[in-house]
C-alpha cells in the first residue's frame, strides 16, 4: 500500500504544479493518467461503477465526485482533485484542495481548515481509541471554525478493495464507535461546506454540490494504523 500511496502522492504534485487560469480538467486527468501509466499502476476510479476518469475534479460548489471536462479553470477557483491507484492488488486514495491563482481570504481559511482537520482526525489514529474520536476530532475543528461537515459523506476503509468496511465519519463523540487496532488502514476524508452542509446529485449521477452554492473543501489520506501511531501512506 506504500508504493501505491506514492503513485498517489505523484499524481497529486503533478497536477497540483499544473493548477493555473485556463487549464481544462480534461487536462488534469490527463496528467493523472500520465502518472499511472509510468508507474505501471492502475486507476481505482476509472470504470468504478463506471465512473470515466482516473481523477475527481470538484470546483467551487461541487463538494466531491466532479468529473472531469472541458472546463476551464479561472482566477479565485478551488478545486478539490481526488485520486487513486493499485498496485500489486492494493489500494491509495487521497484527495487536496487549492486555490487557483489569486483567491479569496475566506476559501483560504476553509481550505486551511479542512486541512486541520483532517490532520486532527489522523492523530486520533490509535491502536485503542474509537472510531468517533476521529469523528469528534473533524467536527470541532470544523465547526470552530465557522463552518460546516458535509454529513452525508464519509471516508471508509481502504485494502484489497477501494472501500471496505467500515465507514468513517467525519463527526462523532469520543469514545464511542469501532476500535482501532494496530494494522487497520483508513481513508480519512473530511470534506467541509462554508454555507449549508446540504447536498444534492447532480443529472450526471455523480456530482454532488451544496445545495446553496457555498463553496467546499476536500481533504484525504490513506493512513496506516500502527504500534507508533499513525503512518500517511499517500505522501510522496
Amino acid at each position: 500500500m506504500r508504493r501505491a500511496g506514492r503513485v498517489v502522492a505523484e499524481m497529486h504534485d503533478r497536477i497540483r504544479a499544473a493548477l493555473r487560469p485556463g487549464v481544462t480538467l480534461l487536462e488534469l486527468d490527463a496528467i493523472g493518467r500520465d502518472v499511472l501509466h509510468r508507474r505501471k499502476a492502475r486507476s481505482n476510479f476509472l470504470g468504478y461503477h463506471g465512473y470515466p476518469a482516473v481523477i475527481c475534479a470538484s470546483r467551487n460548489d461541487v463538494v466531491v465526485h466532479g468529473i472531469p471536462d472541458g472546463q476551464v479553470l479561472a482566477e479565485g477557483d478551488i478545486i478539490s482533485i481526488d485520486c487513486g491507484a493499485i498496485v500489486d492488488g492494493y489500494h491509495g486514495d487521497a484527495a487536496f484542495t487549492a486555490g487557483v491563482g489569486e483567491i479569496t481570504a475566506e476559501d483560504q481559511r476553509l481550505i486551511d481548515v479542512t486541512r486541520r482537520a483532517l490532520d486532527a482526525g489522523i492523530m486520533q489514529l490509535l491502536p485503542g481509541s474509537r472510531l468517533g474520536d476521529l469523528g469528534s476530532a473533524v467536527q470541532s475543528t470544523v465547526e470552530r471554525a465557522g463552518f460546516r461537515v458535509v454529513r452525508d459523506y464519509v471516508g471508509h476503509g481502504i485494502g484489497t478493495a477501494m472501500h471496505e468496511p467500515p465507514d468513517v465519519p467525519n463527526v462523532g463523540r469520543r469514545g464511542r464507535g469501532r476500535r482501532v487496532a494496530a494494522g487497520d488502514v483508513y481513508a480519512v476524508e473530511p470534506m467541509v461546506s462554508a454555507g449549508s452542509d446540504d447536498t444534492v446529485v447532480l443529472a450526471d449521477g455523480w456530482t454532488v454540490v451544496t445545495t446553496d452554492g457555498a463553496r467546499a473543501a476536500h481533504w484525504e489520506h490513506t493512513v496506516a494504523v500502527t504500534e507508533d501511531g499513525p503512518e500517511i501512506l499517500t505522501l510522496p
